[in-house]
């Protein structure tokens, strides 16, 4: 389940109390209380068998007995009752129901799933605070405080937490849209909340307090959908990695679970914040400032009456990245007429400490008529000349116009208070500090950053297709001896297989002469390591000699090598030696790829600076599968390493789409192998010329491990498998799902077809499609939307869109809203039946039971093609004009 029937839990019409009560500081009757006491409008029914009569309304001693079946009941009786009253609240109708009940065990907590699953009545809890629906004058809660109406939804797993925000915020004049307090989330859960409030009107933004997730792939598929509608600010409680040294690899070790989790974050376009005092002051930018017309990389204008002020504002912007914009003449030259011949000519703009209320506002106009300001950080200080709360009062109507521009820092406590009241309802955020208000802009701008670089388009890999047959059979053969650890030979074939370069390397058996007759083949200098299954880390055994000569320095060093691990290691199995000749790349960086699957999220990638000492300098960087060019990049740009691969001194610049194609050819690996458990690729060269893997190990799963493969992903990876080749009037077409590297291709595709076909298919007139749509038709989520594509080769060899059909699910998969169009001059030929029947299958098998569509009415072509794949007609939407078509899909298309 997931948004099925939350309206009646977050926006009831009615409110039914089980176990109201008359006992004071009790559970029930605090609720009862809360609820009476807001400004909810609809019926607030109490059941108690013990009452009649409660603080003056009629008391029922049953759910049988209510006067009306109500939308959301609130349970607040013990453990062993909850189930009974959920199975008859279900059969009475209500669909929704809070418990409140602590202390229900696994038994209990079971049977009343089993009483809600037939009626798919949802269930807030158990344990939980309740929750608030300010919009409505809800506060079905126990909380002790009503909250204010706002647009910025809370919702979190501690009900401690909802108190204290809700108390922090009241002082503060914050509203919510809803507050929630999920408790132990037997039934509603924090990937159903972000579905519902993602598309929720009263809700602008979303904060969440998360402590830990279940169902890793709908999660991230809820906050990806609700991340690219508004911001979504996360706390994520328990930093603590565990099991790290039991890992058998260095990806192993460092792939502790907070920074899975803070890949998670990330990748679905979350922002993160590490401190509840983060916490508020992200509620209180999101509320009020929302950087109303700003870039994602927009920089930062500070004004203020006293220099030091803006030295500390201008500081935490450099060290948090931040650029202060630069003035333009223009402005300059308009300062310059309102304030003295002493101010400062620069940002920040010091309009000195004498200023009277005439030269704020004067300043303020000029800022907010020039467009290079930016954002806007107004720092004040009290002096005795000029009241602070009169300087607010004449800035009050010109901040109130721009207040989603504005960061207000009022400096002191007692004498800027009425200030501060003065900006805050002129709806200005306000902040402590201007260190305080430099990193709230500095969040809201980290989260337009992340969710433009999710938006980026990425080229397509150098690599070739993978020979994923090869890597399987070397698999089996590892699995047929008995391996679970992959021998160099093998793991470089395994990259091999991916297109990722090694070193030819060769495999003999332990024997000194033998060593030394690869060596003469391959030419020297060479590197002898020794080949074990029992030892993973060979330089820290001693199983690694490099720069050797000839064969005489080779025998010597197999020799000493297998007389060390024997003392050493007297129980390892030693299969043999690799050898491989020397790589020269004097200019190459060292780095670390790897791979290791986490027990919530899935399978994860890392990528860092290498060699021996990679625990040491812990450089590295966690991303979750599948990436593509771009992504790559982002998880690169985010180690230290990546600035020595920029280049330095006589270092040219290192290939960064070769290392990136690396990254994406392991994230296919990753889809491709399930039995993959642990991969390493260290370390991995990288200069100018491209990169080479010098060493790489592969594990593959114990029995009954967790491994690797695409249904194993956290992110839906792109369904190869879906690809197909039709015969349409004679020519040969291929259809497969739309992937991001599509864009070139699709936008071309869009800006071939005909004016009026676009605002058919778009119902408005468009000339094309910004970058930002763009993005969105390509970079789908598989595991909710499909988009098919029909292409053939053009007259230069490359690839021509002819036509696409996509479909987007609702959250419980019970329709999926379809649209199709085909190039211009291609109609009419049955192509748009053909993807549509593609479509049509494809949902069918995803269990899927209708397929909807909204048409214009004048759209002649495609209603009678909806009309002969069996469409019926439902309704009209709900703009003049607009026809819904609808095909359920336990029948094939067309009949």
């Amino acid at each position: 389940m997931t948004v099925r029937h939350l309206d009646q839990l977050l926006q009831p019409t009615s409110v039914a109390v089980i176990g109201a009560s008359d006992r004071p500081a009790s559970v029930g009757a605090t609720v009862w209380r809360n609820l009476r006491a807001g400004r909810f409008t609809g019926p607030v029914m109490a059941v108690n068998p013990r009452l009649r009569r409660l603080d003056g309304e009629p008391v029922v001693a049953s759910v049988a007995a209510l006067p009306l079946v109500p939308d959301l009941a609130v349970i607040c009786t013990p453990p062993a009752t909850v189930a009974k009253l959920i199975a008859e609240l279900g059969r009475r109708g209500t669909r929704a129901a809070i418990v409140m009940t602590a202390g229900l065990d696994g038994a209990t907590r079971q049977a009343m799933l089993d009483a809600a699953r037939p009626h798919l009545l949802r269930v807030l809890g158990p344990n939980c605070l309740g929750l608030l629906s300010p919009h409505l004058g809800l506060n079905a809660s126990f909380s002790h405080a009503h909250a204010l109406p706002g647009d910025v939804a809370f919702v979190s797993q501690s009900g401690a937490l909802v108190t204290a925000v809700l108390d922090w915020a009241r002082a503060r004049h914050i509203g919510f849209s809803h507050m929630v307090s999920l408790g132990e989330r037997a039934d509603v859960d924090f990937g159903d909340l972000l579905d519902y409030l993602g598309s929720d009107p009263h809700t602008r933004s979303i904060l969440l307090y998360i402590e830990s997730i279940e169902s890793p792939r709908k999660f991230m598929s809820a906050a990806r959908a609700a991340a690219r509608n508004k911001p979504v600010i996360v706390v994520k409680a328990g930093r603590g990695a565990r099991g790290a040294a039991a890992a058998a690899s260095h990806t192993g070790a460092l792939a502790g679970s907070d920074l899975v989790f803070d890949a998670a974050i990330r990748r679905a376009g979350m922002l993160r914040v590490d401190t509840l005092q983060d916490l508020f002051m992200a509620a209180q930018t999101l509320a009020r400032f929302r950087g109303d017309g700003l870039q994602p990389d927009a920089g930062l204008t500070i004004m203020t009456n006293g220099g030091g002020a803006g030295v500390m504002a201008a500081d935490a912007a450099e060290l948090a990245g931040i650029p202060l914009r630069e003035m333009t003449p223009a402005l300059r030259t308009q300062l310059d007429a309102v304030l003295p011949a002493t101010w400062s000519r620069a940002n920040p703009i010091d309009i000195i400490g004498d200023a009277p209320a005439e030269r704020y506002t004067a300043t303020l106009e000029a800022l907010f008529t020039d467009p290079d300001t930016g954002a806007v950080l107004f720092a004040h200080a009290p002096t005795a000349i000029v009241r602070s709360d009169e300087i607010a009062r004449a800035c009050a109507p010109l901040v109130r116009q721009h207040a989603g521009r504005v960061l207000a820092c009022w400096l002191g406590d007692g004498a800027v208070a009425d200030a501060r009241h003065v900006f805050e309802e002129a709806g200005v955020a306000d902040y402590a500090t201007p260190e305080e208000a430099v990193r709230a802009f500095g969040m809201l701008r980290t989260y337009r950053a992340n969710q433009a670089q999710l938006r980026q388009v990425p080229t397509a890999s150098e690599h070739a297709p993978p020979d994923t047959a090869a890597a399987r059979a070397t698999l089996a053969a590892a699995r047929a001896a008995g391996r679970e650890m992959l021998d160099e030979v093998q793991a470089k074939a395994v990259l091999g297989a991916y297109g990722i370069p090694t070193v030819p390397t060769r495999a003999v058996p332990a024997d000194p002469d033998r060593a030394a007759e690869a060596a003469d083949a391959l030419g020297y200098p060479v590197a002898l390591k020794i080949l074990s299954p029992d030892i993973s880390h060979k330089s820290d055994a001693g199983g690694v000699v490099l720069r050797l000569s000839d064969a005489a320095a080779v025998r010597e060093a197999a020799s000493t090598m297998l007389q060390r691990l024997a003392t050493a290691l007297p129980r390892a199995r030693l299969a043999g030696f690799s050898v491989q000749p020397m790589a020269q790349r004097p200019m190459a960086v060292e780095l670390i790829v790897g791979a290791s699957v986490d027990p919530l999220f899935g399978p994860v990638i890392l990528f860092g600076q290498g060699g021996t000492a990679v625990e040491v300098l812990a450089d590295r960087a966690i991303g979750l599968p599948p990436l593509n060019r771009v992504l790559a990049g982002e998880l690169i740009d985010r180690t230290r390493v990546a600035r020595l691969l920029a280049g330095y001194r006589d270092h040219p610049p290192a290939r960064r789409e070769a290392i990136a194609d690396v990254l994406t050819a392991v994230s296919q690996m990753l889809a491709d192998l399930p039995e993959l458990a642990e991969l390493d690729i260290n370390p991995l060269w990288a200069d100018h010329e491209g990169v080479l893997a010098l060493d790489a190990r592969i594990r593959l799963t114990r029995p009954g491990e967790r491994g690797a493969g695409a249904g194993a992903f956290s992110i839906a990876p792109y369904p190869a498998e879906l690809a197909t080749t039709l015969d349409w009037h004679g020519q040969a077409l291929r259809v497969r799902p739309i992937r991001p590297e599509d864009e070139p291709q699709h936008r071309a595709f869009i800006t071939a077809l005909d004016p009026e076909d676009l605002r058919l298919r778009f119902f408005q007139s468009r000339r094309e499609l910004p970058a930002s749509e763009m993005a969105r038709l390509t970079q789908i989520d598989y595991e909710r939307e499909m988009a098919f594509i029909a292409e053939r080769p053009g007259p230069d060899g490359a690839w021509d869109t002819l036509g696409v059909a996509r479909a987007v699910a609702d959250p419980d998969n019970l329709e999926a809203e379809f649209a199709v169009i085909v190039r211009s001059d291609l109609k009419h030929q049955g192509l748009g039946r053909l993807l549509m029947d593609t479509l049509a299958a494809y949902q069918r098998r995803r269990g899927t039971q209708r397929l909807v569509g909204y048409v214009l009415s004048e759209n002649a072509a495609m209603r009678q093609l909806c009309d002969d794949l069996g469409f019926e007609v439902s309704e009209s939407g709900d703009e003049p004009g607009v026809v819904r078509y609808v095909m359920p899909l336990s029948r094939p298309a067309g009949t």
